[in-house]
This record gives C-alpha cells, structure tokens and sequence, in this order.
C-alpha cells in the first residue's frame, strides 16, 4: 500500500533458465489522499462501487506514469517495450473457502474465494502503447487455486540449484516463501503464505507516530523494546499458522482488525514492546512454517530473503538466530535486487503469458492444473 515498484528488465535465454537484467527500477509513493483512500476500502470499510471504479482508473493512471518513469531511468524507449506486467493493487483476496469460526482471523466474507487487484490496465495501455498483461491470480483461483503467491515459479526458473535446496523468502506486507529442493522438477516446488511480514509491523509504526513515518527503519524501535511473550503465545495459536498448505493471506487476515484486536488493545503496552513483538511475530511464524511444514520432508542448505523486510535488521538477525542450521542471505548476492525482485517476477510471469506458457506452480497455489495467468490488453 506504499506506492507502485516498476523494474524494467531485460529478458534473454531459454523460457526453462532466463537471464534476467535489471535495467532501472524505481519507486513511485502513493499520493497521500490514494493512499487513505486504497486503506480504507481495503480494510473493508462502507464504500461504494464508485469509489472503487474511480481509484480503478486513477490507478491505472498512475502506473503508467511508472511504467513510463522507469523506461526514462533506464534510457529505453516506451515503443520498445514487449509488454508490461501488471500486478495491480490489491484490495481484497481471500484465498481459502473456508468460513471463519470463532478463533480465526477476521474475514469479511461469505466464504468465497475471490480476489481483486486495481489499476486498469486500459489505461496503461493508452498512456504508453504496450501491452499489458495484467489480473494475474485470477484464472489460477478459476483453477481451484489460491491464486497466491505467484512469484514461486518465478523463484524456481532463476534460483533452483543441482546441490543446494533453498528456500526463497519474500517479506513484503506479508511473508511467503518457495521451498525449492535440490536438483527439484516444477512439481516438486512448493511455497505459501507463512502470515504477515511487514503488514502488522507498518500497521503499528504508522499508529504511534499518527502517519509520520510509514515503517520501522532497520527495525531501530524494534530493537529498543521486550518481546511481550503471552501476547506473542495466543497468536501462534491462531488458526492460521497451524492450517497445512497451501494457504494465502493478505490484509483481511492481519492487517488494521487484526492490529487493533490482538496489539492496539493492549492497553498501557509500550510502542517499542509492541513493535518488538510484531517483529518477532513475523521471524517466529516463517521459521515455526519452516519446520512444521518444510524441513521433515526436504534439506534446505540456505535461505534467500528478499522484499522490504530484508532491510530489517532486527528481523535478518532473528531469522539467523531461529534457523542455525541453514544459511541466510538477501537476493541482491543472486542478482536479484531485495526491493525490486517481485516486480522483475511479474516481468517474467508477463513475459511467459505472452508466449503462452503457464505462470503458476499447482503445487503450491493448490491449483488443478497449470494455467495461462492474466488477461492481455493490446495496444
């Protein structure tokens, strides 16, 4: 929800092993009022399907002031642009059919799943005359799955090694990982949303200091607080963490209600003790998913963080002390820069859509079969 992350990437190589360059990558922050406008509709407050329509187009907008921003970092020409892959901006996804009861998180639906990213892609295509592939995890939730994550077969094209299992970890608003064995067929791969990453740590950040710093640098205010162990106890008890794969979480599980109800509430709670736990929330449910769900089946000799979290200090030290036995890195050391390594993935997943190769991973989104991801709009 910060703002719009546009990589301009050059693809070569074989569809099975691409090389991937990094041309430009920047990031575009939100306006103020979008930004309030996006958290309030995803948080699941009264809106209206105008509101929804508008943001739709004004997104659309400003994701091809992006797309059109990062072609003039890199020195590249819109017109030689093959396509652009857009993710979109999330504001509902429910991955799971399963209806709450009492001790799951709060979930604002009738138990469907369904999902829905904003940013016309007609728009897009308008402003900068590419293609645009775009509504991803639409057609894999069409095909049983929980059309998340994607970027999993994504990982497994650019990190899989013959020697080395790895798991790639994203930490965005919410953590996920790919769990890669040695020497691993497509089918072999699997990964899922391990809860949140830095969605409850933003959340709190931006409460305490009423919207003037959006994150915790470094995890700095973090590393100043005392974990608060019987809050952090009941929320690992949660549901969630215990349901087996593959499973997919966003801001309806643990974003503003799940704050309020399990931390804000927490009357007289120092803000360095809240935010401590959050972190250690974060380490304890990726590394507790690891070894539930991971490590009786496969070997893993090392761990490759990417996303927001990994310029969290604290957190990288956390996960380093839980997880002795295997190897933490960040994916810039594979070329794969940590900020822009999702938005190089939905490149790669563009790329694929336009030659007509499947972008899903059935093993881990849980889908029937592979599937063609996106919808193209052509110039």
């Amino acid at each position: 929800m910060d703002g719009i992350d546009a990589a301009l990437v050059r693809l070569a190589g074989p569809a099975a092993r691409p090389r991937v360059r990094l041309l430009a990558f920047i990031v575009r922050p939100y306006p103020a009022e979008i930004r309030n406008r996006l958290m309030h509709v995803a948080a699941g407050l009264s809106t209206t399907a105008a509101e929804i329509s508008e943001l739709n187009f004004i997104l659309g907008e400003l994701f091809a002031e992006a797309a059109l921003k990062v072609c003039r970092r890199g020195k590249i020409s819109s017109a030689r642009l093959t396509v652009i892959g857009s993710h979109g901006q999330t504001i509902f996804h429910q991955g799971s059919s399963q209806k709450p009861n009492r001790q799951s998180l709060n979930v604002r639906s009738a138990g469907h799943t369904s999902t829905l990213q904003i940013a016309e892609p007609a728009v897009i295509v308008e402003k900068t005359g590419a293609a645009v592939v775009a509504d991803f995890r639409t057609r894999d939730m069409a095909a049983g799955g929980q059309g998340a994550p994607l970027v999993p077969l994504v990982d497994y094209l650019l990190l899989r090694d013959a020697h080395r299992g790895t798991v790639a970890l994203n930490i965005g608003g919410i953590a996920n990982f790919t769990v890669i064995p040695a020497r691993a067929k497509p089918q072999e791969v699997f990964g899922f949303d391990t809860g949140p990453g830095n969605m409850v740590m933003d959340g709190l950040v931006r409460h305490f200091t009423k919207g003037r710093k959006s994150f915790d640098a470094a995890g700095r205010l973090a590393a100043r607080g005392t974990v608060l162990e019987p809050l952090l106890e009941g929320i690992l008890r949660l549901p969630y963490f215990l349901h087996a794969p593959p499973k997919s979480a966003g801001r309806e599980q643990f974003g503003a209600d799940f704050a309020a109800r399990y931390f804000l509430s927490k009357q007289g709670a120092r803000m360095h003790d809240l935010l401590r736990t959050a972190t250690e929330l974060t380490a304890r449910t990726i590394t507790e998913a690891l070894r539930r769900f991971v490590f009786p089946g496969v070997k893993i000799h090392r761990l490759i963080v990417s996303g927001g979290g990994a310029r969290n200090n604290l957190l990288l030290q956390r996960l380093k002390a839980l997880l002795p036995e295997v190897s933490v890195h960040i994916s810039d050391e594979f070329g794969l820069p940590v900020d822009a390594k999702e938005a190089i993935a939905f490149a790669v997943l563009a790329d694929r859509t336009m030659h007509g190769l499947p972008g899903n991973l059935p093993s881990v989104t849980g889908a029937r079969c592979d599937t063609l991801l996106g919808a193209l709009t052509r110039p």
